[in-house]
Formats: C-alpha cells, structure tokens, sequence
C-alpha cells in the first residue's frame, strides 16, 4: 500500500511510531543481488542489523548512542558549513540557519518514546541552505534513481546553490530529467554524514534499496528538505524560501563518501575543523 501525504504529514508530527526494516525474502533477494538467494542475503543483512553481536538489543544502544554523541558535537560547534574535499569534489554546502543535526535513531514520538525508524541506521543528517551550495561532487557508487534508471560515475556542479552541469558515464539524462521537475529539484536539501565504520559501506556493495545504500556512505539528496529538522520553520512558503528551505517532489540520495574523501566543518569566521578524516570520524 503507498504511503499517503497526510501519513507523511504525520510521521513528521511524531504522530506514528514506525520503523523500516529490511526483511529476508525471495523478491528482495532477487532485487538486490539479481538471485532470490535468501541465506546470501541473510549474510549480508546480519552485520547491517547488529544480529551477529552476543546481544543485539545492546549492541544497537551503544550504537545510537554513538550517533547521538556525533550529533550532539555538529551540534556544539554549529557550523555554517560543510566542506567536502578529494577524490574528485570539492563542494561547500552552506546550512540552514536553525536546522537541527539528527540520526533517524535517535527521534522520538510526540508522546516521547524513543525510535529507531530505520536499521539498518549509520547516518547524521540536517538541511542545508539550498542557496549557498558552490563547486563540484563525484558521486561514488551507482544510484538507483526513484523516477527510474540506473545513473553510473555522476559529476554536478553547483552555482549559487543550483545544479549547473551534470555529466555521468550513464544515465546523465536521466538526473537532469528529475531536477526539471521543478524549481527545487536542482537544489540540495539534505546532507548527511557516514564514515568507514559503516557496515553497510564495508560491503562495498549497491542494494538498489536507498534505505540501505544511505547508510553506507556520506552522502547529499537534491530536492526536497525534511520540516522535522527545522523546529521553528515558517508554514508560509515564501518565509521558506527566504530562509533557504528547499521545497520539492523529488528527494533523491546519492552517496559522495569514501576513503578519498575528507569533510570539513566551516565556522562563520571562514575557519575549518575535521570532522571525517580518511574515512574515520575525527569531530569531537
């Protein structure tokens, strides 16, 4: 059954508890490595899940707490933006003024219970100000485009805080397309940070299922920004856009991360902090 507006609407209230978890079968099997091979798929989906740690339940509890320390550091320092630099990029993406860092583990329900609303879950995240995002990313493993197609070894630049050119081995057309569907598709409106200890990324593999591949690496999404990080943003579409909220149909991931490349908190002052280094989140 499709996932309706107003069901959207109020997740973002923390009105519903819910979680997404993948679950073992022969359809997803067959998608996402091409062979309804269930124990394969258990293999890989096993570490992801922390069902091979001698208790499960803590091993996810010391790792959301892990998250929520990162979160609390990006937090403390409160960036003006984020620097991306190696292995092909070099992109500054400016934050929006307000934003809350988060980690999907680490929300909670309007009543205050605690979720984990998506394993497995390596990400921290928040909205960048679609407006100040400037230069160049090499996107660095395949995506699956949710309009459809599959895109390979993509380049964007950014102007201003626009896409001004989009090249890719294949499926350049494909990206374009979805960033015409309207203003705010070709502008940035997540970003989120994943290092090496990922062990969705330590497979080195692309599932086709985004709610698995975003965890495997840092990664940026064009198109529409989540309300929920933003606790005191405008209902008013036009404060939103003074704000640099981006407002889209289209929200799509694609992972920029990787041994190569290092991220760089920017302070307001032009000043630049480490927070991933070779892979190892450095930010304290």
């Amino acid at each position: 059954m499709p996932f309706t507006a107003s069901f959207w609407a109020a997740v973002g209230r923390g009105e519903i508890s819910w979680a997404f978890i993948p679950g073992p079968c022969p359809g997803l099997a067959k998608a996402m490595l091409g062979d309804p091979d269930i124990e394969r798929l258990w293999e890989l989906l096993t570490p992801m899940l922390r069902l091979d740690a001698e208790d499960p339940e803590r091993a996810w509890a010391e790792h959301i707490t892990r998250l929520q320390q990162r979160v609390a550091a990006l937090e403390r320092h409160n960036f003006f933006a984020l620097r991306f630099r190696g292995g092909g990029t070099d992109l500054t993406v400016g934050l929006l003024q307000g934003a809350r860092w988060m980690s999907v583990g680490g929300m909670k329900t309007s009543w205050g219970t605690p979720m984990v609303v998506n394993l497995p879950s390596e990400e921290v995240f928040t909205t960048p100000d679609y407006r100040r995002t400037e230069g160049v990313v090499r996107v660095t493993r395949p995506i699956n485009l949710i309009s459809g197609g599959r895109v390979e070894e993509l380049m964007i630049r950014f102007e201003q805080g626009r896409t001004v050119h989009v090249n890719a081995a294949r499926g350049a057309e494909l990206v374009r397309a979805q960033m015409a569907v309207d203003p705010g598709a070709a502008c940035l409106g997540e970003v989120a940070l994943v290092d090496g200890s990922s062990p969705v990324g330590q497979t080195g593999m692309v599932f086709g299922d985004i709610l698995i591949d975003e965890n495997a690496t840092c990664h940026i999404a064009w198109g529409n920004a989540y309300a929920f990080t933003a606790p005191d943003l405008a209902d008013d579409e036009e404060a939103q856009d003074a704000l640099g909220f981006s407002r889209s149909a289209v929200h799509q991931d694609a992972m920029i991360g990787g041994p190569e490349l290092d991220v760089l908190g920017v302070h307001h002052d032009g000043e630049e902090t480490p927070v991933i280094i070779g892979d190892t989140w450095v930010l304290t």
